[in-house]
């Protein structure tokens, strides 16, 4: 009786080389994927900090400076929730900035009238220059004097620009009147001050007599206050006794 064993044969592995040239051909490309890295989002403005005061004006001109939200300005500005807070730590921050803007555009115009050499034609046209800047952002300028922004001292960028625009006019007044400077910057100022406030609200519509130029007006305004303070400087001198 003959007994036979089977015996299991085991493959024998291939050489690397062989392996290789089998799984890798040649004639096709090989796909090479890359990499998957986080790269920063950058922002297409360029420079978020302007867009964002840019778009804080538009939001205030639409909806007030007790309508505008962060988030607001955020959407109208093109960028994320979040994004405001690189730059400004809440939304009176953002508006103490906007303010700061406004005060110096204010301050431009008012040095570029400064430039006159005639003191008294001087302050006329100061006087313009205010009127123009608040007619032409109404919503800027009611915010520069806003309650919320009262603390000056919270921003000590908008003091300097609001103490930079105050100045030219002080020195304006002082220049024309160096003993009632400080008395006639301050009446200037609330002559122009009070006057934007009714042009924007259109207060002076259909009141009689007011003319229709707000820059003439403010102009024969500003005169009607010289000349009283004038005829009032030579009242109260002395007269000389024969």
């Amino acid at each position: 009786m003959t007994t036979s064993t089977s015996r299991t044969v085991k493959p024998v592995a291939k050489p690397l080389a062989e392996r290789t040239a089998q799984t890798v051909n040649p004639s096709r490309p090989r796909t090479v994927r890359k990499a998957m890295t986080s790269a920063p989002k950058s922002y297409h403005h360029g420079n978020l900090r302007e867009s964002l005061l840019t778009a804080a004006e538009s939001t205030l001109a639409e909806r007030g400076v007790h309508g505008t939200t962060l988030r607001d300005v955020a959407k109208a500005a093109g960028v994320s929730h979040a994004a405001p807070y690189h730059h400004f730590t809440s939304l009176n921050d953002l508006l103490a900035a906007v303010a700061e803007r406004g005060f110096i555009a204010l301050g431009d115009a008012m040095q570029k009238a400064s430039f006159t050499p005639d003191t008294h034609e001087r302050l006329l046209q100061i006087g313009q220059a205010y009127v123009r800047c608040a007619r032409a952002q109404p919503a800027r300028f009611r915010l520069m004097f806003a309650p919320q922004l009262a603390g000056l001292a919270s921003s000590p960028a908008l003091k300097a620009a609001s103490d930079r625009a105050f100045g030219l006019l002080m020195a304006a007044s002082c220049a024309h009147d160096n003993v009632h400077g400080p008395e006639l910057a301050l009446t200037g100022w609330t002559l122009s001050h009070g006057l934007s406030n009714l042009l924007i609200d259109g207060a002076l519509d259909h009141v009689p007599g007011a003319l229709q130029d707000p820059d003439a007006l403010v102009r024969q305004l500003t005169l009607r206050a010289l000349g009283r303070m004038a005829s009032r400087r030579s009242a109260s001198k002395p007269r000389k006794v024969p």
